[in-house]
């Protein structure tokens, strides 16, 4: 990468191909899915080494919880070893985490990992990045479950509705304190939002890349931030 062009601060990925690459190599999904789970540290590396200070990855949709229960079940536990195994390295980095979606519907055990990471974050002073696990998420979902706060905050009397305003209600989404992304990718060359940071990304570029999830490569990686740093972001304007 060029040392002064553009860097997005937030970049969100739509991690997919994992059922197809494991289908490509006659190997079960479960297979596509470990294999996937080793390509989120290169990710991860290109984009701290780039200078991006958000990374949120699309893990689990709230929809994947309609597939076969066998590999629901293999995902939790892929999920939950590398929740366990693979950590020390990103926090040695300065990398922290936050989750985003319906955790509260995960394994016990996978809700107390998750707990027990962001207890332990670094403080902000020492954070070089923030690693975001979309998990058991779904953009409409929690765009009601704002709507739904903010109703009980007018019925409270806390907000009143011509207060109400882009800004109210961003405040009252699952990470308020998180910056739009400004840079989705998804892989395995579908072009589809599905339903992935609905609100969030209503002004982000979005790069799709070919290239199965599996077999993504650093250099994958730097072509969308330099495709990324190649456009112009108007934002409606001229």
């Amino acid at each position: 990468m060029k040392e002064k062009q553009t860097v997005p601060v937030h970049v969100a990925v739509i991690m997919d191909g994992n059922g197809r690459w494991a289908k490509k190599h006659n190997l079960p999904r479960s297979a596509g899915h470990r294999e996937g789970a080793k390509v989120v540290e290169k990710l991860a590396n290109t984009c701290l080494s780039s200078g991006v200070r958000y990374l949120t990855l699309f893990c689990f949709s709230s929809e994947n919880w309609n597939r076969p229960q066998s590999e629901i079940n293999a995902l939790f536990s892929l999920l939950e070893e590398y929740l366990q195994k693979e950590v020390k390295p990103f926090r040695e980095k300065g990398i922290n985490f936050s989750f985003l979606g319906h955790t509260e519907l995960l394994p016990e055990k996978i809700q107390r990992q998750m707990a027990e990471l962001e207890k332990n974050n670094l403080p902000p002073e020492q954070e070089q990045m923030r690693l975001i696990l979309a998990i058991s998420y779904g953009g409409r979902e929690e765009i009601i479950d704002a709507a739904r706060r903010l109703a009980q905050k007018t019925a409270a009397g806390e907000v009143k509705p011509e207060e109400i305003d882009e800004k109210t209600f961003a405040s009252v989404l699952y990470l308020p304190d998180i910056p739009d992304p400004d840079l989705v990718i998804r892989t395995s060359g579908e072009k589809r939002i599905s339903n992935f940071l609905l609100w969030q990304s209503a002004y982000s570029e979005y790069v799709f890349l070919d290239t199965l999830w599996p077999d993504c490569t650093e250099k994958d990686f730097n072509g969308a931030l330099d495709e990324y740093a190649a456009r112009h972001r108007r934002f409606g304007k001229v």
